[in-house]
């Protein structure tokens, strides 16, 4: 019988510490060959987008599917949210569908838990460094939150057009992080101060100017992930040192890197390696306190199925759940 995860269940037992933890080790999978990553199908019914993105992790005995919905009509015609995930874990002995859980929290945090894994081995490693984080929505929550497991942060700064969204997230944010938290008055406010950056933003445009960006900067790009879109000039894409979730999600899904290459401002090569190479020490991280470097996230199945498995194992575990006859 499957067990039945709600969004409340998966909250309760999802760290962001933990996560980091697996889904570091599902991009050393990535790097190592024993991960199975097709890339996601997308369907067009009409009104909406279905994303189907499914996994297999090897070593950490990680089966799954994820399911993504959106319908931009849903607020308005069925008082629904305009995005809907659902994560399908199987055994990977048998392919019985062990566990069907929400997936909007788990997609926060795991798309958190890649930029903390990221922000591990790139950022500068000196002590009391502050963050900059541009939106203040739930993926900006989960930027700060993970960037704070990976380092011992001074202070960070919120910069988003939304006032009361930056007031939420200072009030929410510096009570669970315990971290001192401001506004920030302007973009250039954010360049000036913060050593590490994370951008999750809904815009499609650049958020800030390259140039301004101070040497020895590490930025997490998360929010932009279509081809047409970016948060990221070709000036500081240009200046970076980038490395990638995936080498193939970076060339035919996200604008930050394809239209630079479209300008010519940069070439394929631009990207020096995928994260999984660098967790590997195949290739390496920062090799210089002067370099900027930069991590470039899609998103990927492999984070659905590590953190997926995380969560089931820590549910049964804690006796959550409903197992349902099926």
């Amino acid at each position: 019988m499957p067990l039945l995860l709600t969004r409340d269940d998966v909250i309760k037992v999802l760290d962001m510490a933990d996560c980091m933890d697996v889904v570091e080790k599902a991009f050393a999978e990535l790097a190592s060959g024993t991960a199975v990553l097709p890339l996601r199908i997308s369907i067009t019914p009409p009104d909406g987008l279905a994303l189907y993105m499914p996994a297999y992790l090897r070593e950490m005995g990680a089966l799954a599917c994820k399911v993504v919905t959106v319908y931009k009509n849903n607020p308005k015609k069925h008082d629904m949210p305009t995005t809907i995930g659902k994560v399908l874990l199987q055994n990977p002995e048998t392919g019985e569908v062990i566990c069907i859980m929400d997936g909007g929290y788990l997609t926060a945090v795991r798309t958190g838990a890649a930029s903390g894994v990221a922000t591990r081995y790139l950022a500068r490693t000196d002590s009391g460094q502050a963050a900059g984080i541009f939106g203040a929505g739930v993926q900006a929550r989960m930027q700060l939150w993970a960037v704070a497991v990976a380092r011992k942060l001074s202070k960070a700064l919120v910069y988003d057009i939304a006032t009361e969204a930056v007031d939420k997230f200072i009030a929410d944010m510096s009570k669970k992080l315990n971290l001192k938290i401001e506004r920030a008055a302007s973009p250039d406010q954010v360049l000036d101060q913060c050593d590490i950056i994370c951008t999750a933003t809904s815009s499609a445009n650049p958020i800030f100017d390259g140039g301004r960006v101070r040497e020895g900067v590490h930025i997490n790009g998360i929010g932009s992930h279509t081809p047409n879109a970016r948060e990221l000039d070709s000036a500081i894409i240009k200046r970076s040192k980038v490395i990638a979730d995936s080498y193939e999600a970076c060339f035919k899904e996200a604008g930050d890197i394809m239209i630079p290459i479209e300008e010519r401002v940069i070439d394929k090569t631009h990207i020096v390696a995928d994260l999984g190479e660098i967790v590997t020490g195949n290739k390496p991280a920062r090799t210089n306190a002067a370099e900027i470097t930069l991590f470039k996230s899609n998103g990927l199945a492999i984070q659905d199925a590590a953190t997926a498995k995380l969560v089931y194992e820590k549910a049964k575990a804690a006796g959550i759940g409903v197992e349902a006859e099926l």
